[in-house]
């Protein structure tokens, strides 16, 4: 990861930590919030309006690159056998997508049909993985890196992806809060490059909502799924009338 995206994602977790968000920063730099979002997501930022958001939280520059140090020895990824277990156990594969979402065991127990004790012996568990440390009260700190991921193809992306087949996409997508945009079209290579490039702004945009809304109560807030695709790929009844 370059040095800027990596002290830039520090940045963000800092403001996170310190409860602050892009409106506070915008009003502290006197830039309008679209401005500073654009900022972030273009990764365009000076040395100077970087020391003022840093003061912003009363912490240094050098903090953050401290804190660099830190999420290198942070656990990044899970081996297949660990992604396995948690694949095979429904119940503990919900309690880690929830810890690593920020919800507290108190948010766990409230929001599911889980008990206090079944949820402490699945944060015993992702204890033991590294993936968090349970501290007194049951309190949860997460020990994954900013850029921690899932296998590429590992069993827990193929269980989303069985899943998304089967359920997801069983929806027609026609509540207010739902949306669904099929596109079809032949790309060059450049302009594939460019809609890929995209996605994964929006991907970003999306993380960042989400880090902003952790400090709302888990009432004031609504599990969502984004589904991001793209491929080479022909409608299956038009097959026969490929050439070879």
């Amino acid at each position: 990861m370059p040095q800027t995206t990596a002290l830039l994602d520090a940045l963000k977790i800092a403001l996170k930590a310190h409860g602050k968000t892009y409106r506070e920063v915008a009003e502290h730099l006197e830039l309008s919030t679209a401005s500073v979002k654009r900022m972030f997501s273009e990764q365009n930022m000076s040395l100077a309006r970087l020391d003022a958001i840093c003061a912003l939280m009363e912490i240094e520059i050098t903090d953050l690159v401290a804190e660099l140090g830190r999420d290198k020895r942070s656990l990044q990824q899970l081996d297949e056998t660990q992604e396995q277990e948690i694949a095979s156990d429904l119940s503990l594969l919900l309690v880690t997508v929830s810890v690593l979402n920020g919800m507290a065991i108190e948010d766990i127990v409230g929001y599911f049909n889980i008990n206090e004790h079944e949820c402490i012996r699945k944060l015993a568990y992702l204890d033991r993985q590294g993936i968090i440390e349970l501290l007194p009260k049951n309190r949860i700190k997460l020990k994954v890196a900013r850029n921690f991921a899932w296998l590429p193809d590992g069993p827990i992306q193929r269980l989303f992806q069985q899943k998304i087949a089967a359920d997801y996409f069983s929806s027609r997508f026609t509540e207010n809060d739902e949306k669904l945009i099929v596109l079809n079209g032949l790309l060059s290579e450049a302009s594939i490059k460019i809609v890929q490039k995209k996605f994964e702004r929006l991907a970003e945009e999306f993380e960042e909502l989400n880090s902003e809304d952790a400090s709302k109560p888990v009432a004031q807030r609504v599990g969502f799924t984004v589904v991001l695709a793209m491929r080479r790929w022909v409608f299956g009844l038009f097959q026969p009338y490929l050439r070879e």
